[in-house]
């Protein structure tokens, strides 16, 4: 389609009905912007809008306002903190112009008097601004992608379906074209087609549109990625680190780092982060960046004497934690600028950060007035596609060049190990269309998702009180959050009894101060860290306070066994956690379901109903396992079984333990090409080296290392694994995923050093 076809005109408070000169003319109006085939949307009343003009008025090309309508002002407010771009045109009479607040003046962009002049011009005009906005609002690159799309050129190059043609010549390529649809596959390019620019050397619309990236984003520089984050960690760690360099690096990373390190040969040492008693992953202390503590690390490492150069090249830090919580990174980058030149914020699940005042100062491209020559390079790599609106894949680099700049070619060239000369570029124009729509209404954006996290927050907190939990037999799941919050005027309130604008709006509400009961996080700094409030954790019966396993206890797994049947699927989990996304496409329908979804399976546990009625895949699948037995029992023994295993508790005491590494993961890889492993069981595992990294997953944290001792039998990493394998084998349907770990008739195989 054209870019300019389909406009839409948003009419908000005019009369048309009552029969006066006023309403006839605004019908006329109408029906003349119709005549022109444009989309007119009548919305009588502001009530209407106020709370979803994101869902009801993204696609106005123009909005018409009645400065006679009812609180005409605050709408106008309302749409330009959605959209700075769209054209405003006051409907009003020549004597109001006098009395319009100066801030009204300088937020419309037209003034139609419909009493004035004729419905014909009034629409001409109309027309003419939707159009200069739809264009307007185009970024470049997928500007560039319409305009080519629509010039049904014949192609003789790659991709050989040729606008998906090729499809059509079979039964089931047809079925796929038309799942699809025909723009799919004319969108579906070469590197050949010079008119879009190329990804490998940034020229073109493809280059303009990193460079858009770059300013809306507060980068010096930004790169587009079309195979994740996971590439992007590799590209970032391929362009600063040599073999035999040093890099200090968050033990919670992700695999894909461990990969890197594979890749360039470096020698990681780990700064160690905290978790709590239920395994909710926390921020590395404050005092573990200090560069006292730093140099200690690296001077007791037993691989730093392999060190070539004794001076680390990059600190890596994970921002945020899967779970949610956000540094200080303007303090992060005070400490760990003492010892390096670069930090590297793996802020995968963090893009949105820039938009929204709640996290000033707790992301990587924060603002900075400090000339370069006075603070660190910073890069930030993000999932766009994770917590922003683009195609899964897509990602970005970010860079903020510091005391030591790197050079937009020499980091190209790590780049493009690492891209395909054949990129998907739908997935590179939904970068550049999630650029925009930040540009444009990041802010409100943002804010309406924090809102919704809190209102279920909220909710989740009233119904604790109102089901009465303190009483013995009563339950109900709990939201991770603080219990109270202080307001501005110092005041202590229960956080369901809070303010939900001054909980939405104020960053002091969900920081992590030093002692709290409810975060359980030792080593806290005061404002070190903050809590997500778009990330929910919700919390089951299980643990104490101290850590300890509560008597009566249902496991996450259960639950999720059952939102699993009602299509409510979660991000992450634990033993007794469970890791709810509050993204921008979150609507109040949406936690709506989940939190009546919660409510049912309260229902059912309490009325201990047979599992063959909640779970009937899960006793099909496994008869002689389940058969007669009822949600509330299926709890109870699973209950019991970690509790008596110690499931939780050696989970954090695995993490918390620094196995020994023999080697680096470089080395280790070797020993896998040359084929000098073997397959271990994990109960023959003690004192060996394994082979690759043993990753629960999510969230993809490594618990071992290639290269690293897996420590004694009687350890808490072996005793951990082999926990988990007889969990496995003890309720089939349940079993956890740990990449690296090969269950082969129930028994959890590893690869390690030949010996």
């Amino acid at each position: 389609m054209e870019p300019t076809d389909t406009l839409s005109v948003l009419i908000i408070g005019a009369d048309t009905k009552s029969g006066s000169a006023f309403a006839r003319n605004m019908q006329a109006l109408i029906d003349h912007l119709k005549n022109d085939e444009m989309n007119v949307i009548c919305v009588e009343t502001f009530e209407g809008l106020k709370d979803g003009f994101i869902a009801n008025g993204a696609m106005a090309d123009c909005v018409m306002i009645d400065w006679q309508a009812q609180n005409a002002k605050d709408l106008i407010k309302i749409i330009r903190e959605h959209n700075k771009y769209v054209s405003i045109f006051l409907l009003t009479e020549p004597g109001d112009l006098a009395s319009l607040p100066l801030d009204v003046f300088s937020t419309i962009d037209e003034y139609a008097w419909i009493l004035g002049d004729t419905p014909e011009f009034i629409a001409g005009r109309v027309k003419s601004a939707s159009r200069k906005y739809r264009k307007a609002i185009l970024p470049p690159m997928f500007g560039a992608l319409i305009d080519f799309s629509e010039d049904y050129e014949y192609s003789w190059h790659t991709p050989g379906h040729t606008a998906g043609t090729a499809f059509l010549k079979s039964p089931i390529g047809k079925l796929f074209y038309e799942f699809y649809g025909e723009q799919t596959f004319r969108s579906d390019l070469s590197i050949s087609v010079g008119e879009l620019g190329s990804l490998l050397d940034h020229s073109g619309p493809i280059g303009e549109a990193e460079q858009y990236a770059a300013k809306v984003f507060g980068s010096d520089m930004t790169f587009f990625v079309t195979n994740g984050t996971s590439t992007s960690n590799r590209v970032v760690q391929g362009a600063l680190v040599a073999p035999k360099e040093v890099v200090f690096v968050d033990r919670n990373c992700h695999k894909s780092l461990e990969q890197a390190f594979t890749l360039d040969h470096g020698i990681p040492v780990y700064m160690i982060p905290t978790r709590n008693r239920y395994g909710i992953l926390g921020p590395i202390p404050q005092h573990e960046m200090e560069p006292e503590n730093l140099a200690k690390k690296l001077s007791g490492h037993p691989l730093g004497s392999k060190a070539e150069n004794k001076t680390p090249v990059v600190a890596v830090v994970t921002n945020s934690t899967y779970d949610g919580v956000c540094y200080d990174a303007v303090h992060a980058e005070e400490l760990l600028g003492k010892t390096v030149n670069t930090i590297h914020f793996d802020e995968a699940w963090y893009g949105y950060a820039k938009f929204n005042k709640m996290y000033a100062g707790r992301f990587g491209m924060h603002d900075d007035n400090r000339p370069a020559a006075e603070r660190p390079t910073v890069i930030t790599t993000q999932s766009t596609h994770k917590l922003l609106a683009a195609l899964s894949q897509a990602s970005m680099i970010h860079i903020k060049n510091g005391k030591q700049p790197l050079e937009h070619a020499l980091f190209n060239e790590s780049f493009m190990m690492h891209a395909s000369t054949s990129p998907q570029y739908s997935i590179i124009a939904s970068l550049d269309v999630s650029s925009k729509m930040m540009d444009m209404g990041g802010d409100a954006l943002m804010q309406e998702a924090i809102d919704e996290a809190v209102r279920f927050r909220q909710m989740m907190a009233r119904a604790c009180g109102e089901l009465d939990v303190s009483k013995p037999d009563n339950w109900w799941f709990k939201a991770w959050q603080p219990d109270t919050v202080t307001m501005p005027d110092g005041k202590k309130v229960p956080f369901e009894s809070a303010d939900p604008k001054i909980l939405a709006r104020t960053p002091s509400c969900w920081t992590l101060s030093p002692g709290d009961v409810w975060h359980g996080f030792p080593d806290m700094s005061e404002n070190w860290a903050m809590l997500d409030p778009i990330k929910v954790t919700i919390l089951t019966p299980g643990m104490n306070d101290d850590g300890t396993h509560a008597e009566f206890g249902i496991p996450a797994a259960v639950v999720l066994a059952y939102l699993d049947t009602r299509g409510i699927i979660n991000e992450k989990s634990g033993d007794y956690n469970i890791l709810f996304l509050f993204s921008m496409g979150v609507t109040k329908g949406k936690w709506g379901t989940l939190m009546s979804a919660l409510f049912d399976f309260k229902r059912l546990f309490d009325a201990d109903t047979p599992l063959d009625v909640v779970l009937p895949d899960l006793v099909k699948s496994h008869p002689e396992r389940y058969g007669g037995m009822t949600l509330k029992s299926l709890a109870k023994e699973m209950h019991e079984q970690i509790k008596s295993t110690r499931q939780t508790q050696l989970a954090n005491e695995a993490c918390a333990v620094m196995p020994t590494p023999v080697m680096t993961p470089a080395d280790a890889h070797r020993y896998i090409v040359k084929g000098q492993v073997e397959q271990l069981p994990v109960d023959k595992m003690a004192n060996r080296v394994v082979a690759t990294g043993v990753v629960p997953y999510p969230p993809g944290i490594p618990m071992l290392m290639p290269g690293e001792n897996a420590g004694k039998a009687d350890g808490p990493i072996l005793m951990y694994l082999k926990t988990l394998q007889d969990f496995d084998r003890k309720f089939p349907g349940f079993a956890h995923d740990t990449h690296g770990v090969e269950a082969i008739d129930g028994t959890y195989y590893i690869y390690c050093l030949k010996e």
